[in-house]
């Protein structure tokens, strides 16, 4: 077993139970790709196995910090099950989860999504590649599923030393491999494609986001909505399904639109009521400022403008210019959610851009409640790097 020897003092992150070890913490020893290693203290005191990632600079993450444990099939088999155990007990009312949640489940760079009969998972870590045909195996057993699409070609593997794969990693003899799958949420009936969509297909983690939208919606009696970054319009069909009469899709990808315009079909919503613009959300917002139009809810979901905390600043200008003009465009009374899910920029920071965002628009606003990622998207105490969603329900004063 190969051993990394941590400089002096280095050791309290591992004491607290993190599970990163950067490169500059160490004093000696490596190992190859993915291999489990041994992590001591520069006294030699056991700290955790790991597994070694020679390209990253998070040079080793921890599988274990109990001396006892051994790295092998039957850990990540205990790993997987107690993790869908814990999914069980969340009573999702829908049939598209989160079972693995990368560091949260003790098995870091591990992604894994279930849409109904088919999982779809991102390998994103050394260590969970090296393990990958024992790790396949283990979440179908423990799924009950079949079906298995890997979806590895995040730039996050870049770092890691690692390219892109995507493809069936387990398909049963005879299925002919069809990549579209369908889902229910909340009553609603949704669609995506694991081999195309964003991510593994599609944003669970807004789930209950979408759920409390329908009744503030209804509460709020807004009847125009504009739903920016709608992707394939969850949160189009959620105010649909709240009362409004005209819903604003914004995006930047025309296939997404597509999806989204079906939805409203599929859900049994008028296509009248559903306007769907491949434009950036950005421009439109600036655009209907200009024209004059005006919104009773507003919806601001962008992708992550800032990947790491020196990408903060940047992403500040580019949050607080969206979000100061949907509160020009908000009619008093009205509902703005905005959200964040760039892991450099905390809940404190958000909250104080969105804040500026409102002084340079001349409105004030009611918090009405601080959102977060669905409950299968969990966070532990041990490793708060993993709250990446943050949002924000405000009613404009």
């Amino acid at each position: 077993m190969k051993v990394i020897k941590l400089r002096a003092g280095k050791e309290r992150s591992l004491h607290k139970r993190h599970p990163w070890v950067f490169e500059g913490s160490i004093a000696k020893g490596s190992g190859d790709a993915g291999e489990t290693v041994r992590i001591e203290s520069h006294e030699g005191e056991f700290l955790a196995w790991g597994a070694c990632s020679p390209a990253s600079q998070i040079r080793v993450r921890a599988w274990s910090f109990e001396q006892a444990e051994r790295i092998d099939a039957a850990f990540f088999a205990r790993r997987i099950e107690r993790a869908i155990a814990f999914r069980q007990r969340l009573a999702i009312d829908s049939d598209a989860v989160r079972l693995i949640h990368g560091e949260a489940d003790g098995l870091p760079g591990l992604i894994v999504d279930r849409y109904g009969d088919t999982l779809c998972a991102q390998f994103l870590f050394a260590g969970v590649e090296r393990w990958k045909p024992v790790i396949a195996d283990a979440l179908l057993a423990a799924s009950g599923c079949v079906r298995l699409y890997e979806r590895s070609d995040a730039s996050v593997r870049d770092r890691e030393g690692l390219g892109a794969v995507s493809g069936w990693l387990r398909l049963p003899a005879g299925d002919g491999g069809a990549t579209a799958v369908a889902i229910r949420e909340h009553g609603w009936q949704l669609t995506l494609d694991v081999a195309e969509g964003h991510k593994t297909g599609y944003y669970l983690d807004q789930r209950e986001n979408r759920h409390l939208f329908v009744q503030w919606v209804r509460r709020f009696g807004c009847r125009r909505v504009f739903n920016g970054y709608s992707y394939t319009g969850g949160f189009t069909v959620a105010a649909l399904a709240g009362g409004a009469e005209q819903v604003v899709s914004v995006d930047s990808s025309a296939p997404a639109l597509v999806r989204a315009t079906a939805h409203v079909a599929l859900n049994g919503f008028d296509a009248a009521r559903h306007e769907a613009l491949d434009a950036d959300v950005n421009a439109t917002l600036r655009r209907f400022t200009q024209e004059g139009r005006r919104f009773d809810a507003i919806v601001l979901d962008p992708p992550k403008f800032a990947p790491s905390a020196a990408h903060a600043e940047r992403a500040a200008r580019a949050y607080k210019d969206i979000n100061r003009l949907a509160l020009v465009l908000l009619e008093p009374g009205g509902l703005l959610l905005t959200f964040s899910c760039s892991g450099g920029v905390s809940a404190e920071l958000f909250h104080k851009i969105v804040a500026g965002a409102g002084l340079d628009a001349g409105a004030d606003g009611y918090l009405l409640q601080r959102l977060e990622a669905a409950p299968d998207h969990p966070t532990t105490i041990t490793f708060p790097e993993g709250e990446y969603l943050k949002g924000l329900a405000i009613v404009k004063a």
